[in-house]
């Protein structure tokens, strides 16, 4: 009996690599959505502290236009760095969304393709058991054409 042989075995094994790959790029990509959340939790624990600390001093001591200038300053560049993670985090998952649509694209295709790959073993099994099938009746009429004469 002779072997099963996929004609379409190079594009199941290329789809199987790109599958692979679009799974590290997503990895990587939710990785970076992780660092990009991290990030604006950071300028958010800073800017706690800094309006904290600013509690703290003006309750202590009388505040000058210097010092309310310094922090107001300070309070303005946090909420600019915090607005800016805000946008980094949307366009990381932006690029998330888009990487999951690609490995989503991919699945299909090798499901798509090891369908039929498994319909053509089915039918080469088919064949096979056809042939089979045939190579036993003539066996068993040649042998009923003996044991008749």
């Amino acid at each position: 009996m002779k072997k099963f042989k996929f004609q379409l075995a190079a594009l199941l094994k290329v789809t199987k690599m790109n599958k692979d790959k679009s799974e590290v790029k997503l990895a990587q990509a939710t990785q970076h959505l992780i660092n990009q959340r991290t990030a604006l939790a950071n300028l958010e624990k800073e800017m706690q502290a800094g309006l904290q600390e600013y509690e703290v001093t003006t309750a202590r001591t009388k505040i000058n236009i210097t010092m309310l200038t310094t922090y107001s300053s300070f309070f303005a560049w946090k909420r600019s760095q915090i607005e800016q993670q805000k946008q980094a985090i949307i366009k990381a998952e932006q690029e998330r969304m888009q990487r999951l649509e690609e490995l989503k694209a991919v699945m299909n295709k090798l499901k798509s393709i090891e369908q039929l790959r498994e319909k053509r073993f089915d039918e080469f099994k088919q064949q096979a058991l056809a042939e089979e099938q045939k190579q036993l009746d003539e066996i068993g009429l040649q042998i009923y054409t003996r044991v008749a004469k």
